[in-house]
This record gives structure tokens, sequence and C-alpha cells, in this order.
């Protein structure tokens, strides 16, 4: 892996264990999510590229125990947070 690419979050990532897109080293640095131009902490995955985030539906659950999920669709911008202030930012290229 790259320099660059350990500066940046991936480009589809899950809080979920049991998702594909789980990766616990890269949950472990903390990334920072902006959606729509306001910072979000309430995001249980997301897609940079596909421009979308899941968020909690309140306190309701699945059939499994899992929380049911809502996802919103718009611009999506995530950064490690243990890289300071200035952090590089992923985001869609146009």
């Amino acid at each position: 892996m790259s320099d660059e690419q350990s500066q940046t979050p991936p480009d589809h990532l899950s809080v979920n264990p049991q998702s594909p897109y789980f990766d616990a080293d890269s949950l472990q640095r903390g990334i920072g999510i902006r959606f729509k131009d306001r910072v979000r902490t309430d995001v249980e995955e997301y897609c940079i590229s596909e421009g979308w985030i899941r968020v909690q539906a309140g306190k309701t659950m699945d059939r499994k125990g899992q929380p049911l999920t809502l996802k919103l669709n718009g611009p999506v911008e995530a950064w490690f947070e243990d890289l300071g202030d200035e952090p590089p930012v992923a985001r869609k290229s146009d």
C-alpha cells in the first residue's frame, strides 16, 4: 500500500463486523465523515464513489437484532481523524 493510500480512508466502509466492507484497522484510527457539508458522527456505512451514507433509523431493530438503517444520497467526504487538523480528504472525483 502506498503512503498516499494509507493517508485516506477506503472508498466503502462499514462499522458492522458482518459486512464485507468492515475494516477494524481503519475504524480504530477514527474516520471523520462530512455529508452535505455537515460533519456526521452517526454513520453506520458509507460509499464515497456512489455518494451515500447509511444512518440508524432511531432505535428500531430488524428481526435479526441489527439496527434498521436509512440510505441517504449526497456528496460524501471522509478522512482519518488521527492525522491532525488538516488531513487528506477522500472525496468523489468529478
